[in-house]
């Protein structure tokens, strides 16, 4: 065989070898990334998993959250039906002892006018006075029951002039009454509607003397509140901010959660503090 062809055999033999290594490497190249890809979607895949463990343990936190808000929203109204039924039975109370104190005034009342006619009597018979037949009773004492009046009634009728619109009459009325009832369960109440009636007749320096008896006076009363916050509109009608201003925020600061509070509060607002 010539040198010539020999080399030419040999070249060819060694290309033929040469391919299926080619080929072997291009695939042990294309497992390789095979393999990272694998390995890289893995990764993703637990990544993913983590993900979705993570939003169903806050999904579960969520519905227990909204499981404990819904329950704590079921307690608050319940506490708040509690709370209206017992202020119903409050006030239902208050009313009853309002009634109750009313008609103590008025037993107290019958009391002290029947002992003032028996120690009238007693001076008639000792001075030798005639009373008349036995069991009868003579026309003077029979004028004086006439005018008497019980101090419910009294009250009443004040009560009924002033919402009447009837200023002057009311205004003698709760004068009259504070005059024969002073110790009674409803001077205080009948102090505050005699400021009241001031009030409603624009002489505002009368209403603050009025409203101020009423704070003094009675104190602990429950129209403390309301005679405070009439004192500072009382100012403002009288053109004295700073006045104003004081008994609104003393009305503020010392009876909270009332709706004079309240209403403080709106004046206030509209005035500039």
């Amino acid at each position: 065989m010539k040198p010539r062809t020999l080399i030419i055999l040999t070249f060819i033999f060694a290309l033929t070898a040469c391919a299926p290594q080619a080929e072997l490497v291009k695939t042990q190249t294309a497992m390789s990334n095979v393999r990272e890809d694998t390995k890289a979607t893995k990764a993703q895949v637990q990544e993913m998993q983590r993900r979705i463990d993570a939003l169903d343990e806050n999904t579960k936190g969520t519905a227990d959250v909204q499981k404990v808000l819904a329950d704590y929203g079921a307690k608050t109204d319940q506490l708040t039906t509690d709370i209206q039924i017992l202020q119903g039975k409050l006030e239902e109370n208050n009313f009853r002892i309002q009634e109750l104190a009313q008609k103590l005034d008025d037993k107290s009342f019958k009391i002290t006018e029947l002992t003032a006619r028996v120690d009238e009597l007693e001076t008639r018979i000792k001075s030798g006075v005639s009373t008349g037949p036995a069991g009868t009773v003579s026309d003077k004492d029979k004028k004086s029951a006439e005018k008497a009046i019980e101090p419910s009634e009294a009250y009443r009728q004040a009560m009924n002039d002033y919402n009447s619109g009837n200023f002057d009459l009311a205004l003698a009325g709760f004068h009259n009454y504070l005059t024969q009832f002073p110790e009674s369960s409803q001077a205080d109440k009948a102090q505050y509607w005699e400021g009241e009636c001031y009030y409603a007749k624009k002489d505002f320096p009368k209403a603050i003397d009025a409203f101020s008896k009423v704070v003094k006076t009675y104190p602990k009363s429950e129209k403390v509140a309301g005679a405070r916050l009439k004192i500072g509109y009382s100012y403002l009608n009288e053109r004295n901010t700073a006045k104003a201003k004081e008994y609104l925020n003393k009305v503020v600061k010392e009876h909270p959660g009332t709706k004079e509070a309240e209403l403080a509060k709106e004046k206030l607002r509209k005035i500039g503090k």
